[in-house]
Order: structure tokens, then C-alpha cells, then sequence
């Protein structure tokens, strides 16, 4: 399984998860991990450098034999209002979300192809059905992935990949740390469940999309929580 953004956050939480499910992890991140684990193995780059992640899916289906599975867990956010969101954040924004997430998926549904099986699971925002204020690019950004991820799943289909996406509500990760409690406790009353939404709920929704019974599942949006 490759993991996007395994250093911290939702991403260090599946990675330790499915490692515990005796699951060999491929992690990056920009930074090092200080995650070690006899099956675990971490790359240090942009998702959206695509010579470096055509190198790293290189030597992982070299290493490995195959991928079995895709989480495309690398995500930025920025919450300004429009006027004051400069078109530098807009680029690393798309670069990240949007880019990286493709570049992945691309390299990594070659891979699968060959052995016609393969789970890929993106990560989408609440931002975009609720269209939140002050967030306008980050749910842009979102959408375009939550678009790509159905195109795709009909693209993939007749390889045995399954392409699907899951939007968890707000977990208390560094990706919401700078955001304001009241504007955090407004959006969690107009979920249908109002609670914060933890990384397990997460795992377990991936655990649905991953197994080998859900092979007709695919194109698919789980938001948590309820919309």
C-alpha cells in the first residue's frame, strides 16, 4: 500500500494502521519520518514532482512486485477569504491536490494494471457540497479531485482497479488547527452526525473500499458524517 502524506495527521494514523494489519506501507511526505517499522519504507518528496514519484512507484512495484493499493492522502488548505488569497497559495494548492493526486494515480493504475486489481482511494472536503465561505480554492481543488476520481473509476474499470473517495468531517489534525471553534462547531451542526470525525473512520471506510468483495464498488463519494 502506498500511503501520501504518512508523516503526520491521517496519514501516519493508516500507515501505523495497516502496518498493524501486517500490510507492507510506502510512505512520503516532504519531511522525514521518524515512523519505523520492518515493513514500512518512506520516500521524502513533492507528490506533485512527477520525475520523483515515477521513481519511487518505480521502485516500489521493483521492490514489492505489485501495489495492491492507492491512498492519496496529501493535502493542503488555505482559508481566506477570495480577496486575500494571493495566486501563489491558488498554484500550490492545485499542485498538491489536484496534481500530486493525479500523478499518482497515474503512475500507481499502470502498475495495478498489469495484474488487473487495484484499490485507489482519494481524499475530498466537506467544503465542497456545503460550498464553505473562506474556502473557495481548497473546495475548488477538492472537487476537481472528487471529479477526477469518478472519470477515472470508468477509465480504470476494465483493468480490476477501483477508484473511490472518502470526505472525512473535520479531525483534529494540523490541516484545522488554525481555524477558528465557532466556524469548527458550525459546520459540525450542519453535519447529520455532529462530532468530530477521528481517524478511525477513516481506516474503517478504507478497509470497505479495499476488500476484495467491494469489486463493484467504485466512482463513489462516503462523506462522514453525513452531508
Amino acid at each position: 500500500m502506498i500511503i501520501t502524506g504518512s508523516r503526520k495527521g491521517i496519514g501516519r494514523y493508516l500507515a501505523e494502521y495497516y502496518l498493524e494489519k501486517s500490510i507492507t506501507v510506502v510512505g512520503c511526505s516532504r519531511s522525514d519520518s521518524d515512523l519505523e517499522h520492518e515493513n514500512y519504507e518512506h520516500y521524502m518528496l513533492d507528490v506533485a514532482d512527477e520525475k520523483a514519484v515515477k521513481k519511487m512507484v518505480s521502485a516500489t512495484a521493483k521492490k514489492y512486485g505489485a501495489i495492491d493499493y492507492l491512498v492519496n492522502n496529501a493535502g493542503i488548505a488555505s482559508m481566506n477569504h477570495s480577496f486575500l488569497t494571493p495566486l501563489s497559495i491558488v498554484e500550490k494548492m492545485f499542485r498538491t491536490n489536484v496534481f500530486g493526486t493525479f500523478i499518482f494515480t497515474r503512475e500507481v493504475g499502470k502498475i495495478m494494471s498489469k495484474k488487473k486489481f487495484g484499490r485507489i482511494i482519494n481524499m475530498t472536503t466537506f467544503a465542497v457540497p456545503f460550498k464553505l465561505e473562506g474556502e473557495a480554492v481548497y473546495a475548488a481543488s477538492k472537487a476537481a479531485v472528487t471529479v477526477m476520481a469518478e472519470a477515472l473509476a470508468r477509465e480504470y474499470a476494465d483493468y480490476g482497479i477501483t477508484v473511490n473517495t472518502v470526505a472525512p468531517p473535520a479531525v483534529q489534525t494540523d490541516l484545522i488547527k488554525n481555524v477558528k471553534k465557532e466556524k469548527l462547531d458550525k459546520l459540525l451542526q450542519r453535519q447529520a452526525i455532529h462530532r468530530y470525525g477521528h481517524a478511525k473512520d477513516v481506516a474503517n471506510t478504507i478497509d470497505f473500499f479495499i476488500k476484495d468483495e467491494s469489486d463493484l464498488v467504485t466512482g463513489q463519494t462516503v462523506y462522514l458524517g453525513g452531508i
